[in-house]
């Protein structure tokens, strides 16, 4: 990693709300909110809520660091928690939030998740 710190973020969740979620909406939640990559990570674990719940942190907390919230043409999808072989998070942008990382001059975004039962937590460090 080279460069400075453009901006931080953080986000922290109840995993009962996604898992209440996934099950009032189902599919169309998943898909709404997760990419296809992220569902398939999310949902071949024993406690998937906790996992998808630690990605809905990561991807609050990264659109701190950009500033824009879920607006100005946002979609969930476009943050994506990708995983390297060793396990660790990592984030890509597609789409606007990556055009809002471009305009700030971020080049990566560096992600930290956790989860417990009860709580998700996730930070994020943009560099550039």
């Amino acid at each position: 990693m080279a460069g400075q710190v453009i901006a931080i973020g953080t986000d922290i969740i109840e995993c009962t709300r996604i898992a209440g979620m996934m099950e009032k909406h189902g599919e169309t939640f998943l898909e709404r909110v997760f990419t296809a990559g992220e569902i398939a990570y999310s949902r071949d674990k024993k406690m998937a809520y906790q996992h998808f719940a630690g990605r809905w942190a990561a991807k609050e907390a990264v659109l701190k660091t950009l500033g824009t919230g879920w607006a100005q043409g946002v979609e969930w999808t476009d943050v994506e928690v990708v995983r390297s072989p060793a396990g660790v998070p990592s984030i890509r942008l597609h789409g606007q939030a990556a055009e809002f990382a471009r305009q700030l001059g971020i080049s990566e975004v560096l992600i930290s998740i956790s989860h417990t039962k009860e709580y998700a937590v996730a930070f994020a460090t943009a560099v550039g």
